[in-house]
């Protein structure tokens, strides 16, 4: 009943003088509407003139590859065209103005429109390159698949550490007194999870071996977690199980109906194309 009445109160259309809030109460247009907007207005202005909270508003290149990801992959799944633009708008301002051609690096983050210091580490590689991938699979683009072969090659050339395994700060940025790497997942997928993700899903595209197996051997140092923490390593596993189901190669040709179909799929990390390496040559209806 609490949280009810809460839900109640916390609704200026549901308050009405004397009644009572110990129950659910269905919610009630105002009898004025005019007058409750003039109101609203005047609140919202009067809010407006205090001090503002503080505001962290920098744009960081690993949370929104991931964002490009969701956006994209549910955009086609639901077929809301807006999300999958809204997906490629976040890709060309992240590889236009994080990716620093004089350096050939990513940066971490940005804000207002001026890209930051800090470089870029593991994750944000990994997980704008998934990004990517989501979008190539979407829109058919050859050159989100290019973009993410090059964050994955800066990964294996930087990033690794010798044993299969990756370090989350490149071999050229900053020396540390102990270079960092933490191979477990949390709130967002470790950088190693999320390279191995993107890593397994561009050899599916592609067809390379070199990424399959560096995918696998990443997921290998990483194997102890799943029954010991597994509630640690829960991208790493998701990732490890689309291994193990191949992943699926999807690729259709002119059947925008069978491409719904197909994108419906609950083979883990399946990937499904109707353009690009997986449906050249490929005859039309396929």
């Amino acid at each position: 009943q609490r949280v009810a009445a809460r839900q109640v109160l916390a609704h200026p259309l549901a308050l009405r003088l004397g009644e009572r809030h110990d129950r659910p109460e269905r919610l009630q247009e105002p009898d004025d509407v005019d007058r409750y907007e003039r109101v609203r207005a005047a609140l919202l202005d009067v809010r407006s003139q205090r001090p503002q909270p503080a505001r962290d508003d920098k744009v960081v290149c690993a949370w929104n590859g991931l964002a490009i990801a969701a956006l994209a992959e549910r955009g086609a799944l639901l077929d809301r065209p807006g999300w999958v633009e809204a997906a490629d708008t976040c890709a060309d301002l992240l590889l236009n103005l994080h990716w620093v051609t004089a350096d050939q690096r990513l940066r971490r983050v940005s804000r207002d429109g001026s890209v930051g210091a800090h470089a870029g580490v593991l994750e944000d590689y990994a997980n704008l390159a998934e990004g990517l991938l989501a979008l190539h699979q979407v829109t058919g683009d050859p050159g989100r698949l290019d973009g993410a072969e090059h964050l994955l090659r800066v990964v294996l050339e930087h990033f690794g550490d010798g044993a299969s395994g990756f370090f989350d700060t490149a071999d050229d940025a900053e020396q540390l007194v102990r270079r960092p790497r933490d191979p477990t997942d949390n709130a967002t997928p470790s950088g190693l999870s999320a390279a191995a993700g993107a890593l397994l899903t561009y050899a599916a595209l592609s067809g390379s071996d070199r990424h399959r197996s560096a995918a696998e051997a990443a997921l290998g140092t990483v194997a102890p977690l799943f029954s010991q923490h597994a509630r640690f390593a829960g991208w790493a596993c998701a990732v490890a199980e689309a291994l193990v189901a191949g992943p699926a190669e999807i690729a259709v040709v002119d059947r925008p109906d069978l491409l719904a179909v197909a994108r419906r799929t609950t083979s883990p990390g399946a990937v499904v194309v109707d353009r690009g390496p997986l449906v050249e040559g490929r005859p039309p209806g396929a």
